[in-house]
């Protein structure tokens, strides 16, 4: 099976949740009205796509609907799908990884698949002829670096990593030695999953944040967010915490199968203009890719 059939499969639920509650509109109303914008924007947040976003894509649609004189239901749907696709299509998901080597710094709480997703992600890299190093910075979480460690093995990746309770920053500094003694492509780098203390962790993040600038001032640097999809509008909210806290320039996306909670990917591209980077279907490290909006408007539809 493909990845787009497994992404089609993994977004089922997702894809149900929405089409059932359009369709239990749409079979109500026939022609364009008020009550039906406002049954639309209920059944958008009922698909968990969010109410900011749902009112945001409603009074859009309305827009459009004055623009091009849309009177008929099912006309307004096709409307409603393709701004939808519009709206995932806008947000710029290409990596900015143009430079050798490269970083990528992953951040997240605790809990939505980081480890896994940097074992899944340094394997698509090298997978692609690249060579990966990964650094074990998530110093707080009891086992953390060992769990990195494990995928480390599993690729056949290096992996520096310190005791429990070390200095992050020291961790990225040791890597970034061993990344350019060793010649690698790209330094993945693993952080600690805390939320409740935020000043620890902005204190964390900018001291890692600077030993990368200064150590490979011209490199490219992509902080990527992981989110569990699982979480719903959670992972909207947690989106808009490190936001706050860090410059993430993209989002993970994990544990899309199996969830109707897939819609955050919109509200996520629209509310805080992030892009999402990379999706997770399955556990496999096969079921791990870089986001294409296009495949996955039409796994949606």
């Amino acid at each position: 099976m493909g990845f787009f059939d497994k992404l089609k499969e993994g977004l089922l639920n997702t894809r149900s949740a929405i089409k059932e509650k359009l369709d239990d509109v749409f079979s109500v109303f026939k022609a364009v009205d008020e009550d039906l914008y406002e049954e639309l924007e209920e059944a958008l947040i009922m698909a968990d796509i969010g109410a900011n976003t749902s009112f945001e894509i409603i009074e859009e649609l309305k827009e459009r609907a004055k623009i091009k004189k849309i009177t008929e239901a099912d006309v307004l749907k096709e409307e409603l799908k393709t701004l939808i696709g519009e709206i995932l299509k806008d947000s710029d998901s290409s990596l900015k990884l143009n430079t050798k080597p490269s970083v990528i710094l992953v951040v997240g709480v605790n809990g939505v698949g980081k480890t896994t997703s940097i074992g899944k992600m340094a394997s698509y890299f090298m997978a692609k002829g690249k060579s990966v190093m990964l650094a074990a910075g998530d110093t707080f979480r009891a086992a953390a670096s060992e769990q990195l460690k494990i995928w480390a093995d599993r690729n056949n990746c290096p992996i520096v990593k310190h005791q429990e309770g070390a200095d992050p920053a020291a961790v990225v500094y040791d890597a970034i030695a061993s990344l350019k003694a060793k010649g690698a492509d790209i330094l993945i780098c693993d952080t600690a999953g805390r939320l409740h203390n935020k000043k620890n962790l902005m204190d964390e993040l900018n001291k890692i944040y600077r030993v990368i600038k200064k150590e490979l001032p011209d490199s490219d640097l992509e902080t990527l967010l992981v989110v569990d999809a699982t979480t719903g509008q959670n992972g909207v909210m947690q989106a808009r915490e490190f936001t706050r806290q860090t410059d993430v320039t993209g989002i993970i996306l994990t544990k899309l199968d199996g969830t109707a909670k897939g819609g955050i990917v919109i509200s996520i591209c629209k509310e805080k203009n992030i892009p999402v980077k990379f999706i997770g279907v399955g556990e496999g490290k096969e079921d791990f890719a870089e986001f294409n909006p296009t495949e996955f408007c039409e796994a949606l539809f």
